[in-house]
């Protein structure tokens, strides 16, 4: 028996592997509609279909999150193809051989002809009416109503969703390989809950067509019996009721497990869990609610005239449950408390002074179950993923960030500091989410109205269930975690060149030694200090200029400094070694950009005043000047293109300077930083 079984399975996944396994079956149901079945067939169809519906009932139980039974509609297509199969293939059976008997179906239906109704097709049919408003009205309706809301709140936040997605991944939240993934999970799920709309129609269908049968093949028995086989009415209504009925209930009970199976997986949340320790925790967890039934059901169970047994029994089971929760909770929460040593304190030392930290972030008390990871805390994982991402752009290792919790801070500030200074600081709610407003969004959100920490956006933090609506309207909806993160990850960026040093200095040159030891040899400290190499890739860090190709930026100082140690002067010299890496980070693989210039008479003022020394400008012409460039700037920003003003060599480093504040968005560069491959469009002029 064993060896057969193997060989069936072998071949069940022979046929499977070759893609024969869902024609043949679809073509052996399609078959049971057309071809007379035997009672023995109909037993054995009738059994597996039965059984069928069981284990996909448990199935869907068991699963972790709906997506992972992303074949569930298909699956319940061909559930609802057999049911009507063996109902074709019953109703020929019972048309055809009823008026043997009750026995002239087959064992199953005989079953539950006789034994779930009794024999009485008046309890038969009460009892199929039953099901079947349970099944059509009840399960199958709210069934097919949460899918259809689900599936339209899913399509209307699927642009949301893909913003939220590209905004964690330029946060450096997540790497490019997870954000496919996260992409791929919504349109899954997208496509899912669309299907899952439509196959809840399968069941309605069926129900309606179970009702449809059970009255034809009545009507059709009772026709067949007297004028065919000369029964009389009252023996021909006996026997094909009793058959019609015992048909019904026997597709009627799988149709009802698979209507409960579509109304578990549609009403699930869409992220993993237990859904048996998930209902265990949300329902019996509360000594309170169990409490609180226990003198219900007293009370009713002291009333003349009520079971007073059975309720006094069942308010004493609420009661000793209740004790044993309330019981449970006690000693969870009175966990023995170490009394410190009381010690004489140890004298002062150097050790005591210690230096300040290169990042910091203080929390507020309210605000340590973000960054406790045993209590499911998500900051920690996102830093390292910001101080991952920067590290890869930026081409030396980032910090890392040193988090402490201050009693100072309101309970649900937070504070980041730069070498001990403060930055920036916020306000977070970890019970909320805040939807930004991207500036345009079709209708308001209900919670606290705020600016967004990082960029001054118009947002609101919303309560958690009203994230999908929150989408829906236009709004980009992160978790309190991302952003922290993005906050950091932006302070970061801008404040970059004062996080690099001497040690991280030495440590690129020891890494480019690996690979070019003689360039390192003869660069620093033979023909370049490391004081001025540090202040030259702290110019460049400054100016958003990446230190991943070191080796060019070593070549070009190697080159520029027995002419000149003047860190300016060498900078120059590395962003035109540079210029493709500049030009690429700008415009892409765009051959055309787009830049502004000055007019020739503010540039012949600037020149005059760089060639005599005097860099300032009167504060007249430079705020006309900043407002020019501001406006334009922003004109460019609108048509989706980075801001690039050209100017000549000798006035980039001034204006670098002068714009890096107050446009951060704008890119200086100079004549000979745009390589020969590129065209040059002038957009626009900048005057004063």
């Amino acid at each position: 028996m064993a060896t057969q079984t193997k060989g069936i399975l072998g071949k069940l996944q022979v046929l499977g592997r070759s893609g024969l396994g869902a024609p043949l079956l679809l073509l052996s149901i399609l078959a049971m509609m057309v071809v007379p079945l035997s009672t023995v067939v109909l037993d054995l169809a009738f059994t597996f279909n039965i059984a069928l519906s069981i284990v996909i009932l448990l199935a869907v139980v068991n699963v972790m999150r709906p997506l992972d039974f992303s074949a569930f509609p298909t699956v319940l297509l061909l559930a609802t193809l057999l049911r009507l199969a063996l109902n074709v293939g019953s109703s020929r059976v019972v048309l055809m051989h009823g008026h043997e008997g009750p026995h002239a179906a087959g064992q199953v239906i005989e079953s539950f002809g006789e034994f779930v109704v009794g024999g009485s097709f008046a309890v038969g049919i009460v009892v199929f009416v039953i099901l079947t408003i349970v099944n059509f009205m009840v399960v199958t309706k709210g069934a097919e109503r949460v899918s259809e809301v689900s599936a339209r709140f899913i399509l209307d936040a699927l642009p949301g969703r893909q913003m939220a997605i590209d905004a964690d991944l330029n946060a450096g939240l997540l790497t490019r390989d997870e954000a496919k993934a996260r992409r791929e999970e919504v349109r899954e799920e997208a496509d899912f809950y669309g299907s899952m709309d439509g196959a809840s129609k399968f069941i309605r269908g069926d129900a309606i067509a179970s009702i449809l049968i059970l009255f034809i093949n009545i009507v059709g028995g009772l026709f067949i019996g007297t004028m065919e086989h000369g029964l009389d009415i009252g023996t021909a209504g006996r026997n094909y009721t009793l058959l019609t009925i015992g048909d019904g209930l026997v597709a009627q009970v799988p149709s009802l497990l698979m209507s409960v199976a579509v109304a578990v997986l549609v009403t699930r949340m869409s992220r993993a869990q237990d859904i048996a320790g998930t209902v265990v925790r949300q329902v019996f967890s509360s000594p309170r609610v169990f409490g609180v039934a226990a003198g219900v059901l007293g009370l009713v169970g002291v009333v003349p005239g009520m079971p007073n047994l059975v309720f006094l029994v069942l308010a004493g089971a609420c009661a000793g449950g209740a004790w044993l929760m309330a019981r449970r909770a006690r000693q969870s929460s009175s966990a023995p408390v170490e009394t410190p040593k009381t010690d004489r304190p140890a004298e002062l030392s150097w050790e005591d002074v210690q230096p300040e930290d290169p990042l910091g972030l203080e929390v507020g008390y309210r605000l340590i179950p973000l960054v406790d990871q045993r209590q499911g805390g998500e900051l920690m994982p996102r830093i390292k993923g910001v101080r991952r991402k920067l590290t890869q752009e930026l081409g030396f290792l980032v910090p890392p960030v040193h988090i402490r919790d201050n009693l100072e801070l309101a309970p649900n500030a937070y504070r980041i500091t730069l070498l001990g200074v403060p930055l920036a600081d916020g306000v977070l709610y970890p019970d909320r989410e805040l939807a930004l407003n991207p500036g345009r969004v079709f209708g308001t959100v209900e919670g606290i109205a705020v600016k967004d920490p990082t960029f001054g956006m118009d947002a609101v933090w919303i309560e958690r269930g009203r994230r999908e609506h929150a989408q829906s309207q236009g709004y980009t909806v992160v978790d309190a975690a991302t952003v922290v993160a993005t906050h950091l990850s932006h302070l970061i960026g801008e404040h970059i060149a004062e996080l690099f040093g001497f040690d991280e200095a030495q440590q690129l040159l020891n890494s480019l030694g690996k690979t070019s030891p003689k360039l390192v040899e003869d660069l620093v400290p033979k023909t370049l200090p490391l004081a001025v190499f540090v202040k030259v890739l702290q110019g460049l860090l400054s100016e958003r200029v990446s230190l991943k190709n070191l080796r060019v930026i070593a070549e070009a100082l190697a080159e520029a400094a027995p002419r000149s140690q003047d860190p300016v002067v060498l900078i120059g010299a590395a962003r035109v070694a540079l210029s493709r890496q500049i030009v690429q980070e700008i415009n892409g693989l765009e051959e055309e950009l787009q830049v502004l210039t000055l007019e020739p008479a503010l540039e012949q003022v600037l020149q005059t005043s760089v060639s005599t020394g005097n860099a300032a400008l009167e504060p007249g012409l430079a705020e006309r000047m900043h407002q020019s460039l501001a406006n334009q700037s922003q004109q460019q920003e609108i048509q989706g293109r980075v801001p690039v003003l050209l100017v000549p060599q000798s006035l980039r480093p001034v204006l670098a300077r002068f714009t890096r504040q107050t446009i951060p968005a704008l890119r200086v560069l100079a004549y000979n930083e745009v390589p020969e491959s590129r065209r040059i469009r002038i957009a626009g002029a900048v005057g004063a």
